[in-house]
């Protein structure tokens, strides 16, 4: 029997959640467009966009419309990007995340008072390059340990620390104390969005206790690439998907024990379609094992109840419940030699019968 471990933080978080309803909540208008995609995932952008939501990817893409209602992505964009739309005429829908604009107030405040900022979190990330747009200078952005290592800057200067929402929360600590010891004056917030936490300690403890792990998400997810690298420092057997289509079933047939978690931009459906199939196979049963099971065992000399299935003119074949059907012949049936058993027996008839010889047969 497969048991299978699916996480209870898998599947949309808060914000994603959030900026999805926002997002859905007005498809359907007219001239509705969301800034950047809406979330990493795929499906729900291409669904979106199936229903008139369409993405706009640069301020450049956005000139050229006629206005009209934009959604701004759960990742957040620049204050700059934001002003520059609205003077372009288009309705503002805000879907960053909390946390995320949270972000954006602490850093643009800070930056006001002078200090420093330093991201922790990845240069490529839309998060990351949206909140380095409410900073009065450019940020430093720091990703690894030995852009840690390597930083420095005015001793003089004081530092305000944060992190992108979805980072690794070990790393972010071990980077953390790299930057700490240098000496300077830092005001170091954790930025991380406590259910990114919570769903890594979760992801970590079941892939340490199962046999293989399926890590759901879109390829662009930040937040899903680092529970697949999590999982896989627990799990070598750990897979990355987005849908069930990019799962081979037959690799699991052998294994006892599967854990699922999916990042904060997985949708329900697709982690229930995985959580579905993986369950399904751990009760399947091959045909011919029902059946084996369902049959009886039968002994020599053991009186059987059983449904007749044929009649010939000197034999019954009679269904016992075993692997094979009995017989029952004339002379075992009558004693009246030339006796046409059709004429006694029908079809459908209840008798039983005293088992005499047992066979494979």
């Amino acid at each position: 029997m497969k048991n299978v471990i699916l996480a209870k933080t898998a599947g949309f978080c808060f914000g994603v959640r959030r900026a999805v309803d926002m997002a859905y909540g007005i498809a359907g208008r007219d001239k509705v467009y969301t800034y950047g995609p809406i979330i990493h995932n795929e499906t729900v952008v291409e669904d979106l966009e199936a229903k008139g939501v369409k993405v706009v990817h640069s301020i450049e893409e956005a000139a050229a419309l006629a206005g009209g209602t934009m959604i701004i992505r759960s990742h957040g964009v620049s204050k700059e990007e934001i002003d520059l739309l609205k003077q372009m005429g288009f309705d503002i829908v805000d879907a960053t995340c909390p946390f995320v604009k949270k972000i954006h107030h602490i850093v643009e405040k800070y930056s006001e008072q002078g200090y420093g900022i330093i991201i922790i979190g990845s240069a490529d990330h839309p998060e990351v390059q949206a909140i380095s747009g409410w900073c009065k200078e450019p940020p430093v952005i720091i990703e690894s340990e030995e852009e840690a290592r390597e930083f420095k800057t005015d001793p003089d200067k004081k530092l305000c620390l944060v992190s992108q929402t979805t980072f690794n929360y070990n790393k972010f600590q071990l980077l953390v104390e790299i930057i700490s010891k240098k000496g300077y004056d830092i005001r170091c917030l954790n930025t991380i969005c406590n259910a990114t936490e919570e769903r890594q300690s979760e992801a970590r403890e079941i892939a340490g206790r199962v046999d293989a792990m399926i890590v759901i998400g879109g390829r662009q997810s930040s937040n899903t690439q680092k529970l697949y690298d999590i999982c896989k420092n627990e799990c070598k057997n750990t897979y990355y998907i987005q849908t069930l289509v990019d799962l081979d079933l037959k690799t699991f047939e052998s294994i006892g024990n599967v854990g699922i978690t999916a990042g904060a931009s997985t949708p329900n459906n697709i982690i229930e379609e995985v959580h579905t199939n993986m369950s399904e196979m751990g009760n399947e049963q091959s045909f011919e094992q029902m059946l084996e099971a369902s049959l009886k065992t039968i002994r020599t000399g053991e009186v059987v109840e059983g449904t007749v299935i044929d009649v010939k003119e000197d034999e019954i074949i009679l269904n016992i419940g075993y692997k094979a059907d009995g017989i029952i012949t004339r002379n075992e049936y009558s004693n009246t030699s030339n006796l046409d058993l059709r004429t006694v027996v029908n079809v459908g008839d209840t008798m039983q019968a005293k088992v005499l010889k047992v066979n494979d047969g």
